[in-house]
């Protein structure tokens, strides 16, 4: 059994790779005085420099995914790891050893994160073969998903097998928790571990970006007072950039705002082709991929926060730029706008690739930077409680309902 000291409880994590998102929060569950943790990954590729896909581009996190707690990666079964090992699929690479590895640790329970992968249907069923119970989170919600059809029903089947080996769900927010219901889960098994981010690290690397804020606004040739919108997504399809260039070409033709979009992917061209012919270069900038602290800086320059996708399960991105204390415009098909956007309280949702009402909404929005500001800071007190303490909260709940003799303390 691994050295648990003190420890009233022990849980493996099981997750396809290190998450830059993530990482804050295993610390955190680590650093607590009631849970071991042990984390397993199928591959540890995004923690050395990676080619992204969809960004189109090689990545390399700037911030540490492996310290501060105890993982492994698991070994595979042969012929299955991904090509080079430089990514992951729904099977590959196909993990081993996990059953054996469950027993000898004695782990109370097996937390999962995400479903839709075959390795990880067999992680639920060798976790219940050796007498351990099983949490999964997973982001999965009805946006882009028809209601009544074969690929629903043939998902609401698979979650009742599924339902059969997982104790409890950890909910990621309010679209997730309907979905789950919408495929027969029972809400009694739900417990909420909202999705965040690092609130305390992004607010204080906002607080370093402000002192250096006119000197970013100088280096990007932007006048003081000059409205900011911000994105900060790929350039992919179903982040519908092209929809923002459109609707912020037509919302400030009189205006003097500008649009800033940091990130990359393979619209690149297109986008940069289309804000050439709108005549909109001077207030469209494309500024590449940008790593996580120079984004700190960005949203700490903008004004407002913008988000257009039209498939978003749920954007964390969202909750980063609201630890600026900035407003947000995000489509419907947003997930975390359903928890986190409040409209006309700390921003606007409007009707994904309802480019009229867009652009509405960014003419409203940069025509008032008062409003704006009081917006920004209904975000900040929002997100305050929407974090890691939260997280920890509900992971802690979930352990304790289904282990209510082990004496574990839930925060209030």
């Amino acid at each position: 059994m691994p050295e648990t000291g003190a420890k009233k409880i022990s849980v493996a994590y099981l997750v396809t790779h290190p998450i830059q998102y993530q990482a804050p929060l295993l610390r955190a569950i680590a650093a607590d005085r009631d849970i071991y943790l042990k984390v397993f990954f199928a591959t540890d590729f995004s923690a050395r420099a990676f080619h992204d896909p969809e960004f189109g581009r090689a990545v390399e996190w700037d911030v540490p995914l492996l310290e501060g707690y105890e993982s492994e990666v698991l070994p595979t079964w042969p012929g299955t790891r991904y090509p080079g090992g430089a990514y992951f699929d729904a099977w590959r690479p196909f993990s081993r050893g996990l059953r054996r590895r469950l027993r000898a640790g004695r782990f109370d329970a097996l937390w999962i994160h995400g479903y839709a992968r075959l390795p990880h249907i067999a992680a639920m069923l060798a976790a219940k073969s050796a007498g351990v119970r099983v949490l999964l989170r997973d982001e999965t919600n009805a946006i882009g998903q028809a209601r009544s059809g074969t690929r629903f029903f043939a998902k609401r089947a698979l979650f009742g097998v599924i339902d059969l080996m997982v104790d409890r769900y950890l909910t990621i927010g309010a679209l997730n928790e309907a979905h789950y219901r919408d495929l027969g889960i029972d809400p009694a098994k739900f417990t909420p571990m909202g999705y965040a981010v690092d609130n305390d690290w992004f607010q204080a690397r906002m607080a370093e970006a402000a002192a250096g804020r006119e000197t970013l606004r100088r280096s990007l040739g932007l006048a003081p007072g000059r409205p900011i919108a911000l994105y900060a997504a790929k350039l992919i399809d179903r982040k519908a950039p092209l929809d923002l260039v459109e609707a912020f070409a037509a919302a400030t033709r009189a205006r003097d705002a500008v649009l800033l979009m940091a990130g990359d992917g393979e619209l690149r061209a297109a986008v940069e082709a289309r804000v050439a012919a709108l005549g909109a270069s001077e207030r469209i900038r494309l500024l590449g991929f940008q790593p996580q602290r120079q984004l700190a800086a960005l949203y700490d320059l903008c004004d407002l926060f913008v988000l257009p996708s039209e498939r978003e399960t749920w954007g964390l991105v969202v909750n980063e730029v609201m630890n600026a204390g900035r407003p947000v415009i995000a489509s419907d098909r947003v997930g975390s706008a359903r928890d986190l956007v409040r409209d006309d309280v700390n921003g606007f949702v409007y009707a994904s690739g309802d480019i009229e009402a867009l652009t509405a909404r960014l003419r409203e929005a940069l025509a008032d930077p008062a409003r704006l500001a009081a917006m920004g800071r209904e975000s900040l007190g929002i997100i305050a409680g929407w974090g890691f303490a939260q997280n920890l909260a509900g992971l802690k709940s979930a352990l304790a309902r289904l282990f209510p003799d082990r004496g574990i303390t839930v925060p209030p």
